[in-house]
């Protein structure tokens, strides 16, 4: 192969990929669905064998062929990427089924990060397994992981939950269920809801619970802003927010729990100035106890039981 060969995109031919203005040839992939992470903004953010798979594949499906052709054209990848997303899942999934039974090999990948989390493609890898077809994970970037490691939190145990609820009922109700999971609490969020989404979790887990949001990772204006759901809460009520953001949220600090018999003293006391609502939000600020149980506890201390 010429220098000029190996230096130019257009000169690529079949299953190869560019590294360092070098053409390297994939090898055969054995019939299987591939998963295949992807970079989560930065593009360098790609594994070998990630390249090698990309470009070896007998069909590619991604969920967006113009995003994935950016990826593709940066490493000098012909292959033609396969649209298979949530408005074309059924006609497109039975095709790449078909695809797997004739002995070929698939490879996925979303927009961003690794596939099946948080998109339609968890239906693919649950009919590839029924049909007995051999699913292979090709690991690399994470959001998730990416935001854990950054914002600084416990990292021992951790809850990816993904997207919360939209409505604020529904909202807090799940966060109220999240509440006492021993856990570093790990979701993705629109930035036109972090406010409101940092609102609802300083009501529901405690304003004094440490959190961090972290926005547009491994791109050229990455964030992390810590520091306590009542602070982020404040912060964030009126702020204009781009980009993709994910929240992680630290475990309940068992240590800090007040006694029973300080819970309802606290709560009794609050409920002599204010509302039973409000008794109980000022209380969940206080104690970083679930909001819903000190409401609960308050009414039935209030009726004498």
């Amino acid at each position: 192969m010429t220098t000029e060969e190996t230096n130019s995109t257009v000169g690529l031919r079949g299953k190869r990929y560019r590294l360092h203005d070098t053409v390297v040839a994939a090898r055969p992939l054995d019939p299987a669905l591939y998963l295949v992470a992807t970079p989560i903004g930065n593009l360098g953010d790609i594994t070998l064998r990630a390249l090698e798979t990309l470009a070896g594949a007998d069909v590619l499906a991604c969920e967006d062929t113009r995003v994935t052709r950016v990826l593709l054209d940066r490493y000098g990848i012909e292959n033609r990427p396969f649209a298979y997303h949530e408005h074309n899942a059924d006609e497109a999934g039975a095709r790449l089924l078909a695809a797997l039974d004739a002995g070929q090999s698939v490879a996925l990948v979303s927009d961003a990060g690794t596939p099946l989390v948080s998109d339609p493609g968890y239906r693919l890898g649950q009919l590839a397994i029924a049909a007995g077809h051999r699913v292979i994970p090709i690991p690399g970037a994470s959001a998730p992981l990416a935001a854990l490691v950054g914002s600084g939190l416990p990292n021992d145990a951790f809850l990816f939950a993904g997207f919360l609820p939209t409505k604020d009922k529904a909202r807090r109700d799940r966060l109220a269920e999240l509440a006492k999971v021993p856990a570093t609490l790990i979701f993705f969020e629109s930035p036109h809801r972090i406010g409101e989404t940092l609102k609802a979790a300083a009501d529901e887990l405690g304003g004094v619970r440490l959190a961090c949001v972290c926005r547009e990772l491994t791109k050229a204006f990455e964030e992390f802003r810590r520091g306590s759901l009542g602070e982020l809460a404040g912060d964030y009520a009126d702020r204009v927010v781009k980009g993709e953001v994910v929240l992680v949220i630290a475990p309940p600090a068992p240590d800090a729990v007040p006694s029973a018999d300080n819970v309802d003293a606290l709560l009794m006391e609050l409920a002599a100035t204010m509302p039973t609502s409000k008794a109980a939000a000022e209380a969940a600020i206080l104690t970083s106890l679930p909001r819903k149980e000190l409401y609960q506890r308050l009414l039935e201390l209030k009726a004498g039981t």
